[in-house]
């Protein structure tokens, strides 16, 4: 890749949930396209492991758990202390709640702690995002929310509210930071194959990837990492230039359609 076909050239990037999945990914694509790096997670081990892979001469790892916010505040000061300012902040960490499909069987705990990492985290990454970035007057904010923030049925009660809650902060956070040349938005990806996703399903490797895509609107083609990677490099890099507000979805034309009504179903054999 030549310095002229590398999208994110001179730019610094922190990205929490960075150790793994979509998190990982992104962090790879980003460096490939000339950022530094900042991974942010609670697991070390596998976050100094990416640090490795991608050079620890454009990339560091910093210990965050997002729902700290004086974590989540040392991190963006580490950047900026580091490579002398942030560019693009990507919210990316999250988790799930237990698999508990009937609200009465739903503890206040397990739903307080999605909401504590799902939304206050990334909160607190917009926050602190915007504290450096107004005074530079530029930026690029991004959050990974899901298909679910815009339907029902899919997911979890606690996850389901937490990604609305994402798809309207960033909606908030756009109309305020604009003034200041400041661009926020979100992803809203279908089911891909992360430790997050088999976790919870139950299933992985080709047993996860045929049950996503039996269910899916676009077939013959399977959602990965990188496609997401590639939609949050997107919207990070100068491409996206006037995109802000936005929710991108990721999805295949799943989340808009009613599959039940079959209308446009051809038969089997044409």
């Amino acid at each position: 890749m030549t310095t002229s076909t590398r999208r994110l050239e001179g730019k610094v990037a922190l990205i929490t949930g960075a150790a793994s999945g979509v998190g990982e990914c992104s962090a790879k694509l980003f460096a490939e396209h000339g950022a530094k790096i900042i991974i942010a997670d609670i697991q070390d081990q596998l976050g100094q492991a990416v640090c490795e892979r991608i050079g620890r001469s454009n990339s560091i790892y910093i210990h965050c758990d997002v729902t700290n916010e004086e974590d989540v505040k040392n991190a963006i000061d580490t950047a900026v202390a580091t490579y002398g300012k942030l560019d693009i902040m990507y919210n990316n960490a999250g988790i799930m709640d237990p698999k508990k499909e009937r609200i009465i069987d739903n503890e206040k705990s397990d739903f307080e702690r999605v909401l504590s990492v799902n939304v206050t985290g990334v909160f607190l990454g917009m926050k602190h995002a915007a504290r450096v970035m107004v005074p530079a007057r530029a930026g690029s904010i991004i959050s990974t929310a899901s298909i679910v923030s815009n339907i029902g049925g899919v997911c979890p009660h606690a996850y389901t509210c937490s990604k609305h809650a994402i798809a309207g902060l960033t909606k908030n956070l756009a109309v305020e930071l604009g003034q200041f040349g400041i661009r926020v938005n979100c992803l809203s990806p279908y089911a891909l194959d992360t430790p997050q996703a088999t976790g919870f399903t139950g299933l992985e490797g080709e047993a996860f990837k045929d049950m996503v895509n039996s269910i899916a609107n676009l077939k013959g083609v399977t959602l990965t990492t990188d496609d997401v990677a590639k939609a949050a490099l997107f919207l990070a890099s100068d491409d996206a230039k006037y995109i802000s507000g936005h929710n991108l979805f990721i999805d295949g034309g799943f989340s808009i359609v009613n599959p039940s009504f079959n209308m446009f179903q051809y038969p089997e054999n044409s």
